[in-house]
């Protein structure tokens, strides 16, 4: 019975992929530099996962980037205009792809968005007409070939090509992106051919099967898998899919002559008997049993009925033990969070303790001895069940309070709007940022500090106050219409509310991978939550009182905090989001009681949080808004509410973004083009909308007629007086000298978008 790994994290324990990439970036590390990093983070990643009892360890998952960038890499896959020639896809050329070339007038970055439900972003495949695909990278080769020289039995793992085009735009957006599919393939037979000789298997993830897909793409399967098979040879070839049941397609992925299916056992149990009960002979059925999307430890005992089920059915020796999917989603190790509540930590397994838990299950499924380690998961679980920790009664019952009338704002967007610009006086095309402004190397010294106790509270009060000012007194200077604070004391959207609500506990080196080398450490939410007290009151006082220009207030909503945070499993998702939706109510009615007259409660997850099957959308987002109207809902008509979402498609869900009922909603829109926001035009979207200008994820400073040009087309979709001007996003990642030259321009282009279309 093998154990496998679909794939590990790639930052390292410290980070340092991420660090050694950032200063490639500023010019301080060589690309050798780069390499060698990434050569050392493998072999012990490998390691590690041998260690633990993996049997067949991942090739191919760990990335500079991006798996899907590193698949346009390989099939040569590069946009025009990025001027590349042929040949190998260089270092610069795969950077340029993903953040843009920096300077005037560059090429802008590939588009990018978010990987199914996670918090994960994924560089979108661009596709064109008469476009020619070719292998143009080494990469997996390469990987491969360390691997084994290592002595490990290694598994490549690639996107699948179903998934890669699915995932993909077409440019324009008419053009039919499928009719690629024989040429990418024809790519993919060659890689396969190549990888066959130094592998028994190769694992394509095709989680597009996890979505509802058209006939014309599904039966378009099994030409395409013969021909792959053909290719491999002697390797067996498994098809991976995970983040949902894949049972509708059960007769697709059966009829394939591959090697194997994976299937996610923790989204979806109820699909193994569709599996089992009809696999051909030939093929092993791999059954994702391990969270890799949490932080949890595994029922050992509910997972093992699983597997006698598969044995029953299908044989030891044709059963595969894995994660549910890539371990990437998940931080590395538990054993370095010695801060952690001991009660808490002892519910918990990072990917580390993930595959020593496929160890367990496989010894105990086929007889070997593991009592030990069941009696002690088995009290784990038992302790955590009936743990005091977990639960608090009164919000228990608050919670049962909770009725319709507290979800619903007083009067209409159209008659708010009336008290809300008498209140504010904006111009036309109002500007404003998103919320963040760099964070600094003093900035984060400064938290660090107070963090460790070496700085008291009142100097630590001081030294955020100083930063304030210098954020206010520089938008002043730009002349932007609303100000922030700039969140200087935050270190993260999500942990910073975490660490001020109960029922959260927070790691030393939990972080995980959300683009590039962003990276986050997400909160863990293990009881019941609440807000002992107001959490960002002070901050925005002290800024309003800088300056004569409205300053807004700034907090994360409730979806996002709850997709953002690794989530108690042992309640109903939509409850625990009810609890943190009440938390922030509070603070926005005590930030209303202040006198702040704008407040944006961010929610770029509400749209990641979809589930992956449609006929499940009116659930979630039925309370996914609620949650959010209920956190909204307690102001006045003249306190103006916004919100913000960035890198998701809006068509398919905008008539709930309008049932969210914020005055201004301010969207990613400048990577597309602004082709995000002609959703709202053809929805007839009743409020405000502020489409980004320019992309923050890249250094490239884009110029005013650009952006003048960007915000022409906004007002051929939308009226020009609901339309706001602001960046994509946050500017926390982005330094000053490159902050202040494109807001400069966009306040310039404000102005001028003013003159030709008032």
């Amino acid at each position: 019975m093998l154990t496998h790994s679909l794939g590990f994290p790639r930052m390292g324990i410290d980070r340092e992929l991420k660090k050694v990439t950032e200063a490639y970036w500023k010019g301080e590390k060589g690309e050798q530099d780069l390499l060698e990093q990434g050569a050392q983070l493998r072999v012990r990643h490998w390691e590690i996962q041998a260690g633990q009892g993996v049997d067949l360890l991942p090739v191919g998952d760990f990335s500079h980037y991006d798996h899907m960038l590193d698949t346009v890499a390989l099939l040569g896959a590069v946009p025009a205009r990025y001027g590349w020639e042929g040949g190998s896809v260089d270092t610069d050329t795969y950077f340029r792809m993903a953040r843009g070339d920096a300077g005037h007038g560059g090429a802008t970055a590939m588009e990018m968005t978010k990987w199914f439900d996670t918090n994960y972003h994924y560089i979108v495949p661009e596709f064109t007409e008469g476009q020619t695909f070719s292998l143009s990278s080494t990469k997996i080769f390469d990987e491969l070939d360390e691997a084994v020289a290592a002595g490990y039995a290694a598994k490549p793992v690639l996107p699948g090509p179903f998934t890669f085009i699915g995932l993909g735009k077409s440019v324009p957006p008419g053009f039919d992106r499928w009719e690629h599919l024989d040429a990418i393939v024809a790519v993919y037979e060659e890689v396969l051919g190549r990888l066959s000789a130094k592998c028994a298997w190769v694992q394509l993830d095709e989680p597009l099967l996890a979505l509802d897909l058209d006939a014309a793409v599904t039966d378009r399967f099994a030409a395409v898998y013969e021909r792959l098979a053909t290719a491999a040879g002697s390797a067996k070839i498994l098809v991976a899919t995970y983040f949902g049941g894949v049972d509708h397609h059960a007769e697709t992925l059966l009829s394939l002559p591959v090697g194997g299916v994976h299937v996610d056992l923790v989204r979806a149990p109820e699909q193994l008997d569709a599996f089992a009960a009809r696999l051909p002979e030939a093929m092993h059925l791999s059954l994702g049993l391990v969270d890799g999307r949490n932080v949890w430890k595994v029922d050992m005992d509910k997972a093992l009925e699983l597997v006698d089920r598969a044995v029953l059915a299908v044989g030891a020796d044709r059963v595969m033990l894995a994660p549910s999917c890539s371990l990437l989603h998940t931080p590395v190790d538990l054993s370095a969070e010695t801060g952690l509540d001991a009660q808490v930590r002892e519910w918990m397994a990072f990917a580390v303790q993930k595959c020593a838990e496929l160890d367990v299950l496989r010894r105990a499924a086929v007889g070997q001895d593991a009592q030990e380690e069941l009696a002690a998961n088995r009290a784990a679980w038992d302790a955590r069940r009936s743990s005091p920790l977990t639960a608090n009664a009164a919000v228990r019952e608050r919670m049962e309070s909770v009725n319709e009338t507290m979800a619903r704002r007083v009067r209409p967007y159209a008659e708010r709007i009336v008290s809300q610009r008498e209140r504010l006086k904006l111009p036309l095309l109002p500007t404003t940022t998103i919320g963040s402004f760099p964070q600094t190397p003093e900035i984060r010294r400064t938290r660090l500090a107070f963090k460790k106790g070496e700085l008291a509270k009142a100097g630590y009060t001081q030294a955020m106050q100083g930063f304030i000012a210098e954020s206010i007194e520089k938008q002043e200077q730009l002349g932007l219409d609303v100000l922030v604070h700039g969140e200087a004391e935050r270190n993260d959207m999500v942990e910073y509310f975490g660490e001020q609500l109960d029922g959260f506990c927070f790691t030393a080196n939990g972080w995980v991978q959300s683009y590039g080398s962003r990276c986050v450490k997400p909160p863990v939410i293990f009881g019941d939550v609440f807000r002992p007290g107001p959490m960002t009151v002070e901050w925005i006082r002290y800024a309003q009182s800088l300056t004569d220009k409205p300053v807004k207030g700034m907090l994360t909503g409730p979806v996002t905090i709850l997709q953002w945070s690794f989530v108690r499993d042992d309640q109903p998702r939509s409850e625990t989001c009810r609890q943190i939706a009440l938390a922030v109510r509070d603070e926005v009615v005590d930030l209303e009681a202040d006198g702040v007259a704008v407040i944006q409660i961010d929610e770029p997850a509400l749209r990641e949080g979809l589930p992956l099957r449609r006929d499940l959308w009116k659930e979630y987002l039925d309370w996914g808004v609620e949650c959010f109207r209920l956190s909204a809902s307690g102001v006045q008509d003249h306190t103006q509410i916004h919100t913000h979402m960035c890198y998701a498609e809006f068509n398919d869900i905008i008539e709930w973004i309008a049932a969210m009922d914020a005055d201004v909603i301010s969207i990613e829109a400048s990577r597309s083009n602004m082709e995000l926001l002609e959703a709202f035009g053809r929805f007839d979207y009743p409020a405000e909308v502020g489409p980004g200008v320019y992309d923050i994820h890249s250094p490239r400073v884009p110029p005013v007629q650009e952006m003048v040009d960007l915000l022409r087309r906004a007002s051929k979709v939308l009226p020009v007086d609901h339309l706001w001007v602001n960046p994509d996003c946050g500017l926390k990642t982005r330094g000053w000298p490159e902050t202040m030259e494109a807001l400069a321009n966009m306040v310039e282009a404000a102005a001028k978008a003013r003159e030709i279309l008032k």
